[in-house]
């Protein structure tokens, strides 16, 4: 039999991953509100490793606390912190699945920022335009010191022995906020033109390289379009990928060893993660942001009106387009021409039919997937037993999504399941097994 595509091995300069098929960055708020890490977040990266994913790329991981999205995602923020990265790589290691850290910084595009500061820092003093997150304009110290901090945060995940970090320069964070023509309005040496927007970036990189050295994973994820009028008609579009093709480029030069392509100048966007606007569902936890940002009361208000949340899903839908597998296939390939680095895509994969082809046709080395993923948490084994997808895939509905504010990750769509209670059964099972035992505590 010929060999299969999404079975080769996927070999980056400095790591060879099984397969062509990473599990990307997403998680719950599963750890404890200091940014210190927990067993449930061990258990959620095990239901990957164990089901047959190449690699898993954690979810945002901030490099300092005014960084993070909201309190109870794990941080690398100190040395404190290698110990439990240390042990969660070495779980996922067991089912030979390597385990990437993604390096981050929110800036200004933040849920809930949590009692340590008030405004979020960004390439900008202006509010994010979607939901009115407050910001401070970052001086050149605070750069300064953020380059640092991504620097010490690439050497904490080395000392903890996982495989590789991934800078998170996509979808809204701080990266693009610096990156982008449509946010970023610096009149210094990191704004105006492009390869001065790019600087922050490709410092970073440069800082990574030299307390790291050459010889550790190194990749970029990165929003190839930016679509930043897709919901906020007023905005201008962004970057293009024809400027995404000159950043990939560079980012080669500095040392790079691989580019995941997204898009997006925010998250969520009507295209990334591509599907549907759950209105119904999201009223039911947007409220936790109204304390944010100044337009979270007007959007929760449009939220509840039948004719605002139409509204909000006609733009979201249209916006998208009809494309939902593949949706980043044509950046991607653009890419993929530019560099010779490897090129991962992420956007919607669930078909080994469609992943096949897409590396088939040159347009990517490898995908990533999440959403179908916490769907089918088997979904590698599914392909290995040679079918082409399972048997309830994902239905792309972002129930998931709009519940991660208040409730576990988890698949949310119940129509995927025989009950109601099947399907907290097993949005619960992250839970298992818990860090505290009865019977411990009892001989204690």
């Amino acid at each position: 039999m010929p060999e299969d595509a999404l079975f080769e091995p996927l070999r980056f300069r400095n790591l060879i991953v099984k397969n062509r098929i990473l599990r990307s960055n997403i998680s719950g708020r599963f750890d404890n509100y200091d940014g210190s890490g927990t067993q449930t977040r061990i258990n959620w990266e095990l239901k990957f490793a164990r089901g047959g994913v190449g690699a898993i790329v954690s979810s945002f991981v901030p490099v300092n606390i005014r960084g993070r999205i909201m309190p109870n995602y794990a941080t690398i923020d100190r040395d404190e912190r290698i110990p439990f990265w240390r042990e969660l790589g070495r779980r996922v290691h067991e089912f030979d699945c390597k385990f990437i850290l993604q390096l981050s910084h929110a800036g200004r595009q933040r849920d809930i920022g949590g009692i340590e500061f008030e405004k979020g820092l960004s390439s900008t003093d202006r509010p994010e335009p979607l939901n009115g997150f407050e910001c401070e304009r970052m001086t050149e110290e605070q750069i300064g010191q953020t380059v640092r901090d991504f620097a010490a945060g690439a050497r904490r995940a080395r000392q903890a022995g996982l495989d590789g970090v991934e800078l998170h320069a996509a979808n809204g964070y701080l990266f693009t906020q610096f990156l982008s023509s449509a946010i970023n309005d610096r009149t210094d040496g990191y704004g105006g033109p492009l390869r001065a927007r790019a600087r922050f970036l490709l410092e970073v990189v440069e800082a990574i390289r030299n307390e790291v050295g050459r010889d550790f994973h190194l990749q970029v994820k990165i929003s190839a379009t930016e679509y930043n009028n897709a919901m906020t008609l007023f905005e201008p579009p962004g970057n293009t990928v024809d400027d995404t093709v000159q950043v990939v480029q560079w980012l080669q030069e500095a040392g790079v060893d691989a580019i995941h392509v997204s898009t997006g100048s925010s998250f969520p966007h009507p295209r990334n993660p591509p599907g549907d606007f759950p209105a119904q569902e999201a009223v039911k936890t947007y409220d936790t942001l109204i304390s944010s940002g100044s337009r979270g009361l007007a959007n929760y208000l449009a939220l509840r009106s039948p004719g605002g949340a139409k509204l909000l899903e006609f733009m979201w839908s249209r916006a998208r387009g009809d494309r939902i597998e593949g949706i980043n296939l044509d950046d991607s390939r653009k890419i993929k021409q530019a560099v010779s680095v490897p090129v991962i895509c992420t956007g919607g994969f669930q078909t080994a039919s469609a992943i096949r082809q897409a590396i088939r046709d040159g347009a990517c080395d490898a995908v990533s997937i999440a959403r179908p993923l916490v769907a089918n948490n088997d979904l590698v084994r599914t392909f290995e037993a040679g079918l082409d997808g399972p048997a309830r895939p994902c239905t792309y509905c972002n129930k998931c999504l709009v519940n991660v504010l208040e409730n576990p990750l988890g698949c949310y769509e119940e129509s995927r399941f025989e009950s109601r209670e099947a399907m907290i059964a097993e949005i619960l099972s992250v839970y298992q097994p818990a860090p505290f035992s009865e019977a411990l505590a009892a001989g204690g």
